[in-house]
């Protein structure tokens, strides 16, 4: 097991470094991010030379949409066919490293900012798409270990996991990473991080994959300069894993907060929004994690105008769903300038919500502010005339569900 793991600064400067070893601005034909999307991994792709090729690959209830993807990766190749793009053109071939064809990105459990769970035939359906275009998922697995029951459970603590990582998948589907024809790397990263389940200042993490893979990571030249990503951290955690501080931390203390949160914000949501016409996803699971709700509004409401007048009239805040697009695959085209494609992906009328930060009773103020700033809106809607704002919003206590 040690073999397939490398220790990283975190996540997101792992993420960086995976495109720095394993991808090529010219010959990596796209960036395919399951959308809606973690926002900050945008300027990550950016900055490695994949601006004009991130595109986006909606979801459904089962997570992503491999139908989607699969057509537009074949008119991808096809492209690079015409073009001639058939070997790398910038990075040079080394002993611990491949250039992918295609990089997937993904949160597949309890994704920021959709909270959905992918299932488990679409895990399967990915890895097999990633195979046959030779293509890497890179995972942000970071939630895992915050789960437990969607509802109340007798089960105080959740220490499996229900579905098994797209990592795992991609060990024992078909022969896995050693089946014949295979080059011994894999099609899929795990992206893990102490930040989310000790603390945000930690930037320690973990990436697990093959052993080729996981050597290929801990060649990058940042860490070949360097040393080992955050060294002194990494010591520390490592004491706390082996002496079990962690693994109680996490079931003792973060499952049952977290889970009271969800369940106090969810069931606010239940009383106060959707009886305006709001849904949640995946609203019949039996397991639920991470740090995020995200809310579609009624047709009628635009998630940036409740943004902005949650903030103005209640003294809230929310995340629009339009923070979520992807550059390029959105209504307004990417930051290089590039049109957006004829069928945007967009999300409009979301917002996201957070229950990691406030208390119980909290959520709940939160969720009427923002159901009194949608009955506000959709009676103007109604009437043709905008709501004035709430004068005593001045005096409220702050609530934040960034």
């Amino acid at each position: 097991m040690a073999e397939r793991v490398a220790i990283t600064g975190g996540a997101s400067q792992n993420l960086a470094c995976m495109l720095q070893v394993f991808t090529d601005p010219v010959f990596t034909r796209n960036v395919w991010i399951v959308a809606p999307a973690y926002m900050l991994a945008f300027r990550i792709f950016t900055d490695s030379g994949f601006g004009a090729k991130m595109r986006a690959v909606p979801e459904d209830e089962e997570g992503v949409d491999v139908g989607f993807l699969r057509k537009e990766i074949e008119k991808s190749e096809k492209r690079a066919r015409d073009e001639g793009n058939s070997e790398p053109k910038i990075k040079p071939a080394r002993p611990w490293s491949k250039i992918y064809r295609h990089v997937i990105y993904a949160v597949p459990s309890f994704a920021n900012p959709s909270s959905k769970t992918m299932s488990l035939r679409r895990r399967e359906d990915l890895v097999r798409v990633a195979r046959e275009f030779d293509a890497l998922i890179i995972t942000d697995d970071v939630y895992d270990h915050l789960q437990w029951s969607a509802k109340p459970s007798p089960k105080a603590v959740l220490d499996k996991a229900v579905l098994p990582r797209i990592v795992d998948v991609d060990r024992y589907l078909d022969g896995g990473a050693e089946r014949d024809g295979a080059d011994g790397f894999g099609n899929a990263a795990s992206n893990g991080s102490f930040s989310k389940i000790c603390g945000p200042g930690v930037r320690t993490g973990w990436v697990e994959g093959t052993p080729k893979l996981a050597w290929g990571v801990s060649q990058t030249g940042s860490t070949r300069s360097g040393g080992a990503p955050s060294q002194l951290v990494a010591t520390f955690l490592a004491d706390a894993l082996e002496s079990g501080h962690i693994q109680r931390h996490i079931y003792s203390t973060l499952q049952p907060a977290y889970a009271a949160r969800y369940r106090a914000l969810v069931a606010a949501m239940h009383e106060h929004l959707v009886p305006l016409g709001a849904r949640l996803p995946q609203s019949d699971r039996q397991v639920a994690g991470g740090y995020f709700v995200w809310v579609t509004l009624p047709a009628a409401l635009d998630g940036a105008t409740i943004a902005e007048r949650a903030r103005d009239d209640e003294n809230l805040i929310v995340a629009q769903g339009a923070l979520f697009e992807v550059p390029g695959s959105g209504g307004g085209g990417d930051a290089d300038g590039h049109d957006a494609p004829e069928n945007a992906i967009t999300f409009p009328h979301d917002v996201r919500l957070c229950f990691a930060w406030e208390a119980e009773d909290a959520l709940e103020e939160g969720v009427i502010r923002l159901a009194r700033v949608m009955k506000k809106m959709l009676s103007g809607e109604k009437s043709g005339m905008r709501p004035e704002p709430d004068k005593d919003q001045a005096g409220k206590e702050p609530r934040n569900f960034w």
